[in-house]
């Protein structure tokens, strides 16, 4: 092999390697299915990857549309191309210089089930606005199953509450709206008591939790509590549970009894004892009356005995 070959060769191997970093390509990265509430609102994480350097949100523009038709628009800046129905119902919670490209969608109607696909618009340059490049991500799009009444919130609890000890409930539900975050409010409790957490839990889906930590008391027990949830648009579910509540063990019931018993065993001993004492120093009195009238008579009968 030559010495011309060989570069030839090493030309071609450079180029197919390096040939993905120059050119590379556009792609997106869409949630496929999320459940959707009507009347509510849903978020679709969006995010896409280019080949060019940090592009200015300038030079940027993006559409969502229906999948069969790219003209019929959700999304565009330009409201007059959007469609009637979707019109100031569709906003872009991402940035698209960051590459994001997350689309919010409120007051869900019950056909708004899609699909729905991102497209792109790249200006060349920032002057140069009417000379674009269009990238369309058919093949990443998402689809709503629509859910005509709203999910019930998860109660999570101990069985068995102590009466004077803390009791922590949770109340979670799971949404596809973190920009209206549902609302969970409680049937007893203060603000003071209730600690909320918003999570991510993957795939578009958010779990909302309400956390209450209340203190028991006797009064409480086989008493209803419920957790409320409202979500944006108004739609509303509940769950309830019910408290038991156990007593705080003690032995009350066998010391108070027990008490009363030897208060009355040492009352009744006193009182024997003080009418002993009585009853003796009565006899000793009446014995000590008898021998003075035996010894009265005594000196009578010896009188009467010396007078003869």
């Amino acid at each position: 092999m030559n010495k011309d070959s060989k570069m030839m060769i090493f030309c071609l191997f450079l180029a197919a390697v390096s040939s993905p970093v120059f050119s590379g390509e556009w792609k997106a990265n869409v949630i496929k299915n999320l459940d959707a509430l009507v009347k509510s609102c849903v978020v679709v994480p969006c995010s896409f990857t280019h080949p060019k350097e940090n592009l200015p949100s300038s030079r940027l523009r993006a559409i969502w549309h229906r999948s069969k038709d790219r003209n019929q628009r959700i999304y565009y800046e330009d409201s007059t191309q959007v469609l009637e129905n979707f019109r100031g119902r569709t906003k872009l919670l991402g940035h698209l210089g960051q590459n994001n490209c997350t689309l919010e969608i409120t007051d869900i109607k019950d056909h708004d089930n899609g699909p729905f696909c991102f497209r792109i618009e790249l200006a060349r340059t920032e002057s140069d606005t009417g000379t674009v490049d269009k990238f369309s991500f058919v093949e990443d799009c998402v689809e709503f199953r629509m859910l005509p009444d709203p999910p019930k919130p998860t109660l999570a609890n101990p069985k068995t509450a102590t009466e004077g000890r803390p009791y922590t409930l949770t109340c979670s539900v799971t949404h596809t709206c973190p920009s209206h975050v549902p609302k969970l409010t409680w049937s007893r409790g203060t603000t003071d008591e209730v600690t909320e957490v918003h999570k991510e839990t993957g795939s578009g889906y958010w779990e909302s939790q309400s956390i209450l930590t209340i203190i028991p008391e006797e009064k409480d027990d086989h008493t209803e509590i419920t957790c409320t949830t409202q979500f944006n648009g108004g739609m509303t579910s509940s769950t309830t549970m019910t408290l038991y509540v156990k007593r705080t063990e003690n032995y009350n019931h066998i010391i108070i009894p027990t008490v009363v018993a030897i208060g009355t065993a040492v009352i009744f001993a006193v009182f024997c004892s003080l009418m002993i004492k009585k009853y003796k120093t009565r006899i000793a009195e009446l014995q000590n009356q008898e021998g003075s009238v035996w010894n009265r008579l005594s000196r009578l009968s010896r009188r009467s005995r010396i007078s003869r």
